[in-house]
């Protein structure tokens, strides 16, 4: 009997190695961490026939493919099988290859930033229009366990990861809705980051960019009849924003002469130019599907932001608190920062490798203050030095206790009547946080204390 190698016990790899049980084939889990979780996991497998090893991944003996659920191909086990000729496929390539016939058309995007809501957008306008659909992939259910539920349509998203290793995917329609520099250390340059994002067209019927991203409409290039979304007025063949409208110039009957309205900007939640171009992606997609206008502004309408997206927090003393702690790469602080006129930038955490540089520059005209923490913050202060030196830069020490409560008293103490206080930090977590839920948590916690504060001084 064959053997498969499922790398790694999280909610894919258990999903993953449960399904092929199953279907009565030999699963060996092999997972470093031997933590409460990874042991309830691996109890749960072994009542369907799975093992689980612990200890340091090395690849079994006799494995005939692995099944990865992101790890980087210079990681030992998967270099090991790669040299072995051991075939390496992702989590999402073997739900591709395992879905039935007359399976859920699959309606698939990426980008650096915006995945996620974008693909609840997405789903939020399926379910308007009475589709029954759900999110998978980088977020939500995994793709192996939904691909045999009966759904109208499933709703993909896809990270650089997954991507990677994808080789026949072919989804009903696809969308990349900007690339910029991020998991360099995984991909090992941007032409190989790049070319994992541009891997969702190559089999897509439909393809759709973000006509506004110039790497994203590099990628769009080779194929004729791709359709882009824009912030702009939509040419034929486009769907973009008329004075307040969303509109589809793509998906109608004359694209050259005719036009039909999806939306209002005022139905696009939270309104933020980035957050137009998420909406603009997800109708692109749905109406790939035949999904009609008014799904599109009703689903729009019904969808509910997730939390430590351009939250607002409080406004305090004419001063407004966003938690934008998912913006974890120098692209998606730069959106949140094009939001707001007036900023006092709370950043800092984990760059990866990426520059912020060019974040700094552009956005120089708004900063009015930063505070900066975490491992990288210094990088940060370097940058506003250099392209911003008149703006105030308060550091806070990576290990100082009630860090992020100093944060804000500091940010409250730089900001005027008017300003914004952003926490979009433009680096992972990790160094001080479990992760940026968290962080943003303790930023609303601190916000919260400061409002307390300033009540009872009066």
């Amino acid at each position: 009997m064959s053997l498969t190698c499922v790398a790694g016990l999280g909610v894919s790899g258990t999903a993953v190695a449960r399904l092929l049980a199953e279907r009565g084939e030999r699963v060996v889990v092999v997972e470093s961490t031997e933590g409460e979780r990874q042991l309830a996991a691996a109890a749960e497998l072994a009542r369907v026939g799975a093992e689980t090893r612990f200890g340091e991944p090395v690849l079994p003996d006799g494995a005939t493919r692995v099944v990865t659920t992101g790890w980087a191909p210079h990681h030992p086990l998967i270099a090991a099988a790669l040299r072995a000729g051991v075939e390496v496929v992702g989590e999402v390539e073997l739900a591709w290859r395992l879905r039935p016939e007359q399976a859920a058309p699959w309606l698939a995007l990426t980008g650096t930033n915006g995945k996620t809501t974008a693909v609840r957008m997405l789903t939020s306008i399926l379910l308007a229009a009475g589709r029954k659909a759900v999110a998978v992939g980088n977020v939500g259910v995994p793709v192996v366990q939904a691909v045999a539920e009966p759904y109208d349509a499933l709703a993909v998203e896809l990270s650089s990861f997954q991507l990677h290793w994808s080789s026949t995917l072919a989804p009903h329609a696809a969308a990349v809705l900007n690339v910029a520099p991020d998991h360099l250390d995984w991909h090992g340059s941007m032409e190989e980051y790049a070319a994992a994002k541009g891997r969702i067209f190559e089999r897509a019927g439909t393809v759709i960019y973000n006509a506004d991203d110039p790497e994203a409409t590099r990628l769009a290039a080779p194929y004729p009849r791709a359709v882009g979304f824009t912030l702009r007025v939509p040419r034929s063949g486009q769907i973009g924003v008329v004075e307040d409208l969303l509109v589809d110039r793509a998906f109608v009957a004359d694209p050259v002469e005719a036009a039909e309205e999806l939306a209002t900007l005022d139905d696009v939640r939270p309104f933020a130019p980035h957050n137009v171009a998420n909406a603009l992606a997800a109708a692109a997609l749905a109406r790939s599907l035949g999904v009609p206008s008014e799904a599109v502004r009703q689903g729009l309408r019904d969808f509910v932001p997730d939390p430590h997206r351009l939250a607002h927090v409080d406004r305090i003393g004419e001063v407004d608190y966003i938690d934008d702690s998912k913006a974890t790469n120098p692209h998606a602080a730069a959106a949140a920062l094009a939001s707001y006129p007036s900023v006092v930038w709370v950043a800092g955490g984990l760059l990866k490798g990426a520059d912020v540089d060019d974040l700094v520059r552009e956005a120089a005209p708004r900063l009015r203050g930063a505070v900066l923490l975490g491992t990288d913050r210094a990088r940060i202060a370097e940058a506003i030095a250099r392209h911003a030196p008149n703006v105030p830069v308060v550091d806070i020490p990576d290990r100082e206790t009630g860090a992020m409560e100093r944060v804000v008293t500091e940010a409250a103490r730089l900001a005027s009547p008017g300003d914004t206080v952003l926490l979009s930090p433009a680096g992972a977590s990790l160094d001080m946080f479990a992760n940026y839920p968290a962080r943003g948590e303790a930023f609303a916690r601190a916000v919260r204390e400061l409002r307390a504060r300033r009540e009872h001084e009066r």
